[in-house]
């Protein structure tokens, strides 16, 4: 290149030198007032600033706190998740952990018609019960079971919102549990029942279902290792052999056994219905409770079914026009205080306090218990007034002393007050017939004559004391059967005062009347206590010979899986207490009682009946007992408080009662004599000399005053007296 000025320098090595043009100076500049205008800024707004700074370090520590907390969280969940699992015991061992035992109980015929404890039916599976019945409780219980980890937040969330919308805590009613958690429940997170630390199985088992929130971390961690441990049908499986489902029944097979009488195995979409409804409230919704709710409840599950594609439309209609209904057995509900007196009187270690599961056979009668059921509704019904709370027991047993039915009250509840059993209640002249067995034991006969007259015994400490009849009424002689068959009051206190009182209560405690009998001369009245079992029993004593019977409904016993049985009795027939022969003449003096006496209600037309009719004082107690060839029976009535009936006697409504009974308990059986002796009545002999012109001829209802000062002076001499 030419050169500008003449000088000879190129301009190449000029611009070099050149310094940097306007432009170039400019970035730089231009840079630095980027890099500077934050600083203008910063320095220009302190408050934003301030509060930038602020939000900003409230953020780290939240952050901080948070994830460490999480962390901290997270690694005790794992580590108690890990040592859940660590001692989870196997799946056998889960299925069946009850500390108690059941008793099942079968009548005379072998049909199973009552249970007592927590039955539990046997394993099932969820590969093997009814596919209905594992989807109804999919369904109702936990419908993403088989896709969630054993928690659902959702399902809490949804229970949270619920609890709080009903004006509830938020973790107080629906819980929102998946169904791993409630076997973490069930299982009491691993904790096993201690009887020396707790009361009772349940309230072991109420403070297992405590819904705490305490209680509901710790269900988390059981309930991963769950999952862990166990498959999701295992868990299920665990879930059905242990949830409680009313009427004494664990798991689904005792459940279905109970309710059904078929296997969980073999129901269909109504029944595995209702069976899954019973999983929120077993007792409100038992159908041996009450059948309509049960059935409403299932309705319910039902529809859940059918929404989430478990049922057809068709299964979904015929589900619902056929509802599930109780079997034959559960329906009846037969010898509820029946099956209570089993429990109370058998051997403890296999009935209220068995660890195992015991069959037993009983001598109870479905046909006998629903005879005297009926008869007691009929004359309730019929006889009494409405809105009366007067109780009622009714006992039928064998001669033997087998226990055929009982009726222990109006409302028949199970563990209700069993007044058959457990009321102790004033026998009144119901205990004249051991009064007049002690009298012809010791060689009185039933002709002899007595005197039916004012009386007054005084007795040390004391005073005074007045026998007076029902009536108020003096009959002057009479026989002693008469004196039985009326009912007299004072003549049954010269007997007993005769022979001794001592001789009274021995003949009576060997009949099996052993509570303790009254001291005093009220003795022969019944002033003592009894219930009516023992008084139904003795009664039989009598029947059976003179012999003491003690009552027994138990005939085996065995263990569930055992053939052998640990327990057999065949009769209860004991000891004479008195003669046969005495036996025999004191049944016909009852049959009288029937017949011509007290007891006339309680006749029966086709066959001959022995009774006694007994009124306590001022009506508080009235009873029947009677028997017949074939049974002996025994009814009370009463009040629980103790207060007078209104116009009832033994012979009144009780004789009814037992009549109405009777006649139901012997339809279709054929009628058979009374082993009884019927004695032949003396004949008094005419005085051989003529009678006075003024004399009256004798008649049995007009006795000559010199005949009737002999025999008072006799009398008199032999019971006392005026």
């Amino acid at each position: 290149m030419g050169n500008s000025g003449g000088n000879g320098r190129k301009l190449t090595a000029d611009r070099r030198e050149v310094r940097p043009s306007r432009t170039a100076q400019a970035r730089p500049r231009k840079a630095a007032v980027r890099k500077t205008a934050p600083a203008k800024r910063k320095s220009g707004n302190i408050f934003v600033r301030f509060i930038a700074a602020t939000v900003g370090l409230i953020w780290k520590l939240i952050w901080g706190v948070t994830w460490r907390l999480g962390a901290t969280v997270a690694m005790l969940l794992f580590l108690a998740s890990a040592y859940y699992y660590m001692v989870m015991p196997p799946l056998g061992d889960l299925l069946d952990a009850r500390a108690r035992g059941s008793v099942t109980m079968t009548d005379s015929s072998g049909n199973v018609f009552a249970w007592r404890g927590e039955t539990f039916g046997g394993i099932i599976t969820a590969d093997t019960v009814s596919p209905y019945l594992k989807n109804a409780i999919i369904a109702t219980e936990d419908r993403r079971f088989y896709s969630h980890l054993g928690v659902s937040p959702r399902g809490i969330a949804g229970a949270i919102r619920s609890n709080m919308q009903s004006g509830r805590s938020a973790f107080s009613g629906a819980g929102g549990s998946t169904i791993t958690q409630q076997v973490a429940k069930l299982l009491c997170l691993g904790v096993p029942f201690d009887p020396d630390e707790w009361s009772s199985e349940a309230a072991y088992e109420a403070d297992c279902r405590r819904g705490t929130i305490w209680r509901k971390i710790k269900e988390l961690p059981f309930a991963f290792a769950l999952e862990a441990s166990f498959s999701k049908d295992e868990i299920l499986t665990i879930y059905m052999n242990r949830a409680f489902l009313g009427a004494g029944a664990r798991g689904f097979e005792a459940a279905s056994q109970r309710y059904f009488g078929r296997s969980a195995n073999e129901v269909g979409p109504a029944e595995g219905a209702m069976l899954a409804g019973l999983l929120v409230a077993p007792s409100t919704f038992a159908p041996t409770r009450n059948l309509a709710r049960a059935q409403a409840r299932a309705n319910v599950v039902i529809g859940l079914m059918h929404e989430q594609g478990y049922l057809t439309e068709y299964e979904l209609a015929e589900a619902r026009s056929y509802p599930a209904t109780l079997s034959s057995s559960a329906e009846a509900q037969r010898g509820i205080a029946f099956a209570d007196w089993l429990m109370q009187s058998g051997p403890a270690f296999l009935t209220r306090d068995t660890t195992e599961d015991v069959m037993m056979r009983t001598t109870f009668d479905p046909r006998i218990q629903t005879a005297i059921e009926e008869a007691v509704t009929h004359v309730f019904d019929t006889r009494v007034r409405d809105g009366s709370e007067a109780e009622v027991a009714v006992v039928v047993m064998s001669p033997d002393g087998a226990v055929r039915g009982m009726v222990g009250g109006r409302s028949a509840s199970v563990g209700g007050f069993n007044r058959a059993t457990q009321a102790m209640r004033q026998t009144g002249s119901a205990f004249k017939p051991f009064l007049y067995a002690a009298a012809l034991e010791n060689g009185f006969e039933p002709f002899d004559i007595v005197e039916d007259a004012p009386l007054t015994i005084t007795t040390p400490g004391s005073g005074a004391w007045s026998p007076r009849n029902y009536d108020n009424e003096f009959r002057g002689f009479v026989t002693m059967t008469e004196a039985l068959a009326r009912s007299l009051n004072t003549p049954a206190v010269r007997i007993s005062e005769a022979m001794g009182r001592e001789r009274v209560r021995e003949v009576a405690n060997q009949f099996g009347l052993h509570s303790d009998l009254a001291e005093g001369p009220a003795l022969a009245l019944g002033a003592s206590e009894a219930n009516l079992l023992e008084m139904t029993a003795a009664y039989a004593g009598i029947l059976s010979g003179g012999n003491v019977v003690r009552p027994y409904g138990i005939e085996q016993l065995r263990l569930l899986q055992e053939s052998a049985p640990l327990f057999e009795a065949r009769a209860g027939v004991g000891e004479s207490v008195i003669s046969e022969r005495s036996a025999q003449v004191l049944t016909w003096m009852m049959t009288q009682v029937v017949t011509d006496g007290t007891g006339g209600r309680a006749r029966l037309n086709d066959r001959e009946v022995a009774g006694k009719t007994g009124t306590t004082q001022a009506s508080r107690d009235a009873w029947f007992i009677g028997y017949t060839a074939d049974y002996v029976a025994g009814v009370w009535m009463g009040y629980d408080d103790n207060s007078p009936l209104q116009g009832v006697t033994g012979g009144g409504l009780p004789a009814e009662i037992w009549r109405e009974a009777m006649e139901r308990v012997h339809n279709g059986v054929p009628a058979r004599p009374l082993p009884m002796i019927v004695p032949e009545r003396p004949v008094l002999e005419a005085p051989q000399t003529a009678p006075a012109p003024d004399a009256q001829p004798f008649s049995g209802q007009n006795i000559g005053n010199t005949l009737e000062d002999t025999i008072r002076g006799v009398l008199g001499s032999i019971f006392g007296g005026n």
